[in-house]
């Protein structure tokens, strides 16, 4: 494993998002815009789910957000992996890091039983609650993780 961080991190491209400081703040900048849209329409989602605004019809809401929610996801982990990159061996040996990977992993899981299972159409009231509150815990979670890592070594 050790071998394949240190060609990750001998790579070109690792070396210019480690020298371009220019470089280095637009990935991060386009990271967090990936996460504002992710969470954003996560976030909204959810509380419908929840039973918030219950007017507002479930599967056209879903198909509203549900594009932007994964453009964000799609975006905040391509520059993800590039960020990854101007320290591979580093960030593979902070636990936290680890945690936001496991947390992310649950958080798409979720996200998938739900939209690959039943469907928003066909799931049941109690699936849907049990869908959201996930959802609510793990994306915020996702965030806290990934914030903290700029600031705890381990």
């Amino acid at each position: 494993m050790e071998a394949l961080l240190t060609s990750l991190a001998d790579t070109a491209l690792a070396e210019w998002v480690r020298l371009s400081r220019w470089g280095y703040a637009a990935i991060n900048a386009l990271h967090v815009l990936g996460i504002a849209l992710l969470i954003g329409a996560i976030i909204a989602l959810d509380l419908r789910l929840l039973g918030w605004r219950k007017r507002l019809p479930l599967q056209e809401l879903g198909r509203l957000l549900q594009p932007v929610a994964v453009a964000g996801l799609l975006l905040a982990m391509a520059t993800g992996a590039l960020l990854f990159l101007a320290d591979p061996s580093g960030y593979a040996a902070m636990p936290l890091f680890l945690l936001k990977l496991a947390l992310i992993a649950l958080a798409i899981a979720n996200a998938l039983l739900l939209n690959l299972g039943p469907g928003l159409a066909h799931a049941t009231p109690r699936r849907l609650l049990v869908a959201g509150l996930l959802s609510l815990l793990l994306w915020p979670a996702v965030l806290l993780a990934g914030r903290m890592l700029a600031f705890v070594d381990g």
